[in-house]
């Protein structure tokens, strides 16, 4: 950033919300007054021309009505203006005006006032061009050597180059292997053409050489060109500058020599007359405009570049000689003689902001004022400053590591879960067969304490629940208000969410600015997804869930799932969710346990954390605070293997379907080049088949991309299933070992460390991170497995066999004592004292086959384990409902 801003000399802004770009401003004795004076010439792409000629009383004066000699409205839009000797007969200099469509040229002319409004200034067509192409941009000069007259030449959008004789149309060329238009500059001392192509190459065209050239009827060339009766259009010469190009500007030195100046993306640079190149310089800005000109050290050319940081630098060949600060972005940049003012830099934006500047420095005036002396009184001093140390250590003890928190929030968030279902549900589109899926509304109320800025509430549930909306955002403009939003909540998928726990979060921000995050939790209906079923009798999963109170009756604990064709069995009760699958809940006579069977492991986990919760409630009215449930079966690994096991094949199905579709896909172009070859060949040869397997790659991509999106909705359920068995393991795990909701949280972080599984990071790499860091960590028998370190960079395993000894030896510790823990420190000596200690994490195979045979000593199969020992009066219905 500069030190000094460019001297406002006088500037102004053109009317309203209109547009220019770098051809719109122009420099010149428009009127031919002959003394030497510049107007200042600006066209707008809403169709406005204006001439200024500023005269401000002091520096940096305002505009004055007096200083827009004219203003006219052409209707078209302004593309470039330019002035030269563009009418024959005189020599007098004209005004060109450049639109889409049309070329028009104008004569400016004053006439003196005789009253006090001063001169009057008009302007007169003397002729225009009617374009059969859309135009792009135009030069001129004096074209194949002519004397006392202007030529024009008109590139279009299409890449061809139209050649003006003025009032009569010459010839028109098109570029070679032209795609999009580029800058156009005309050298006098080579009589050629400059241009960047699309192929981001300089390239230089003799005049006479387009003069010569077939004439361009039509873009293709015709035959007879092909055959040779025709001269073909031959680049003079071409460079490879890398990047596109913003402007082209020819700067003579003397007669002898002349420079081509290139404006690029990153760098700008000067260029021989034959292509070679004298400098580059690289820029550290992106440009917007630049202009060369002479500079009074022979052999060296001053340029002026703008850039989009509102800078404006002056470089003398490579060496930066000056940096000042502009108003805005300039798009156009001029110098020229404004009021007997040489050096004008004047300079344009898009948005009309015109200024005539000057480089320079203002001295500065500012005197710092006397300091009053004063004597010291140190002991004062000594005083204060143990004073204020106090109160920084106060405040570091008080605060801590976390910010002090309100004592009352700024914003109250409550949501509340309507008990009963929406008369009319607001379910669409769902995918669960022939049940009714119904919905229920939860309201959210937001009340603020003080005036907030920009209050967004974002919902989730998770899938394959959805929101009517999720998105809401409020406006508290004043304190104490309230606002309570709607929305309904329905089952979209055949299958069962994992957690029936919704989440609102609010994001806002303070007065001070200070940006804040509060969030409300609420709990869906199990009724949402789930109806009355008939219980039955056998299951292939089955968990007992032990507690130290009497059995509750289930239809008091579960009211809204009675069978009315049943009301005598009382401690057993059917679910079944909503897509099909049947859970049955049993309540033992004698003992204090229940029994949850199902033929899906995962669908045990809803039904089996409802009970447990609505448990605690019933209890808690009843006024009895030991409660307690606790889990004495065999884990279920096995099962969840399972679900692991079918996750992770799906997931090397998606990439293997992915990498043939690939191949397909690059099969597919293959054919489709060399089909295009065949059709562009002036002789086409046979197709030899290759229509029919062009048509057959396209059948197997498609029926490969309907396969990816298929494996891609499987891969999607498999992971909610297994969110729904993992949650069930972590509940398990908790009641087996009695661990407190800390330990649980960090199983749960654990387990469920991703919302959604990702090509990039996928569930089972990433729990296995973290269970080998918990192993390492808080469940290690020695410092020496702390001092291990996992590997920094995740990535998808062969198999799942690792993770499932892990998850095994997780259990093995925490069967033997081990305790979950974030600090190291702490979980230290709790190893050492273990008695026994735990296994290691195994460095070989002969450890892993070891520690394996001692898990499944422990962990044996779950189905045999409740065949073996079943639940007193409990083993069928029939013994039930005796």
């Amino acid at each position: 950033m500069s030190l000094f801003k460019a001297r406002d000399w006088w500037s102004t802004v053109l009317g309203e919300k209109e547009e220019f770009d770098q051809g719109c401003l122009c420099l010149a004795d428009v009127d031919n007054t002959g003394n030497g004076q510049d107007k200042i010439i600006v066209g707008s792409f809403m169709g406005y021309l204006r001439i200024f000629n500023p005269h401000p009383v002091k520096t940096g004066e305002g505009t004055q009505a007096e200083d827009l000699l004219l203003e006219v409205h052409l209707r078209d839009p302004i593309l470039q203006v330019e002035v030269g000797k563009f009418v024959s007969g005189t020599e007098m200099l004209h005004l060109a005006v450049l639109h889409s469509r049309k070329l028009c040229v104008y004569s400016v002319s004053g006439t003196l006032g005789n009253v006090e409004h001063g001169n009057q200034y008009q302007i007169k067509l003397m002729y225009e061009h009617n374009l059969q192409r859309i135009a792009c941009n135009m030069t001129y000069g004096s074209f194949g050597g002519v004397k006392g007259r202007d030529l024009i030449c008109i590139q279009s959008m299409d890449g061809m180059l139209m050649v003006f004789e003025q009032e009569s149309y010459a010839f028109g060329r098109f570029l070679p292997g032209s795609l999009l238009p580029g800058p156009l500059a005309y050298s006098s001392r080579t009589d050629s053409f400059i241009t960047v192509s699309s192929c981001r190459q300089v390239e230089s065209y003799k005049y006479q050489v387009l003069a010569f050239a077939t004439d361009a009827d039509k873009r293709q060339e015709t035959e007879q060109q092909k055959l040779g009766s025709g001269k073909r259009l031959v680049v003079d010469w071409t460079l490879n500058i890398g990047e596109q190009a913003l402007d082209i500007c020819i700067v003579s030195f003397n007669q002898s020599a002349s420079s081509v100046f290139v404006l690029g993306e990153r760098n700008f640079f000067c260029l021989k007359d034959n292509g070679q190149i004298r400098f580059m310089k690289k820029l550290d800005c992106s440009p917007s405009c630049f202009l060369p000109y002479c500079s009074v050290s022979e052999g060296t050319i001053n340029t002026l570049i703008g850039n989009h940081n509102n800078m404006l630098h002056i470089y003398q060949d490579v060496t930066l000689k000056w940096a000042t600060q502009l108003p805005h972005v300039p798009v156009a940049v001029r110098v020229g003689c404004l009021q007997d003012l040489k050096g004008v830099i004047v300079t344009l934006s898009d948005d009309g902001h015109l200024q005539c500047s000057y480089l320079g420095t203002d001295p500065s005036l500012f005197q710092a004022p006397k300091v009053e002396s004063r004597e010291l009184n140190y002991d004062e001093l000594d005083i204060e400053l143990k004073e204020l140390q106090k109160i920084i250590k106060d405040v570091n003890k008080s605060q801590g590591v976390w910010p002090m928190i309100e004592k009352e929030d700024d914003l109250k968030v409550s949501a509340m879960v309507s008990p009963n279902f929406d008369s009319v549900s607001q379910a669409t589109d769902v995918e669960v067969g022939t049940d009714l899926v119904r919905s229920v509304t939860v309201k959210v109320t937001l009340q603020n304490r003080v005036a907030l800025q920009k209050a967004k509430l974002s919902v989730y549930v998770q899938p394959p629940l959805v929101l009517t909306r999720d998105q809401f955002t409020f406006e508290f403009m004043a304190p104490e208000m309230t606002r309570t939003v709607a929305f309904s909540v329905y089952l979209k998928g055949s299958y069962t969410p994992p957690e029936l726990e919704g989440n609102a979060v609010v994001s806002y921000s303070r007065p001070t600015g200070i940006p804040r995050v509060i969030q409300c939790k609420f709990r869906l209906p199990l009724k949402l997804i789930c109806l009355p079923g008939q219980p039955s009798k056998t299951a292939s999963h089955k968990l007992t869930i032990d507690t130290n109170k009497s059995p509750v009756s289930l239809l008091s604990l579960f009211p809204g799932f009675a069978n009315q064709s049943e009301d005598d069995q009382v401690n057993v009760m059917g679910f079944r969710f909503l897509g099909g699958s049947q859970v049955t809940l049993l309540a033992s006579k004698t003992s204090q346990r229940y029994r949850i069977q199902s033929e899906q492991f995962e669908d045990l986990w809803l039904v089996t954390n409802e009970l447990i919760i609505r448990l605690q409630e019933y209890f808690e009215k009843q006024g009895i605070k030991d409660f307690a449930c606790s889990f004495s079966g065999s884990m279920p690994l096995q099962e969840y293997f399972e679900l692991i096991d079918h996750h992770f094949e799906l997931r090397i199905n998606g990439e293997k379907l992915e990498e043939l579709l690939s191949e397909r896909a690059v099969q597919f172009r293959a054919i489709q080049r060399r089909l295009l070859t065949r059709f562009k060949d002036k002789t086409p040869a046979p197709l030899q088949h290759l229509d029919t397997l062009l048509d057959g790659t396209y059948k197997q991509v498609i029926a490969l991309a309907d396969a990816v999106e298929e494996n891609q909705d499987n891969l999607f359920q498999s992971f909610t299933r297994l969110k729904s068995a993992t949650h069930l393991v972590i509940l398990l795990i908790g009641l087996w070992q009695k661990l407190s909701a800390d330990q649980i949280a960090i199983l749960e972080a654990a387990f469920l460390p991703l919302q959604q599984d990702t090509p990039e990071l996928g569930w089972e790499e990433t729990v296995d991170a973290a269970i080998s860091h918990l192993l390492k960590t808080c469940l290690s028998k020695s410092s020496k497995e702390q001092a291990l370190n996992l590997s920094s960079q995740l990535s998808m395993p062969k198999d799942t066999s690792r993770l499932k000894k892990h998850i095994t030896l997780l259990c093995d510790r925490l069967a033997k004592g081990g305790r979950l823990c974030l600090s190291t420190d702490a979980a230290a000596p709790q190893t050492m004292v273990m008695p026994g200690g735990c296994t290691t994490i195994p460095e070989s195979d002969l450890e892993e086959r070891s520690v394996e045979q001692d898990s499944t000593e422990l962990f044996t199969n779950h189905k045999h384990l409740i065949a073996e020992t079943p639940i007193p009066e409990v083993s069928s219905l029939q013994g039930v409902s005796e």
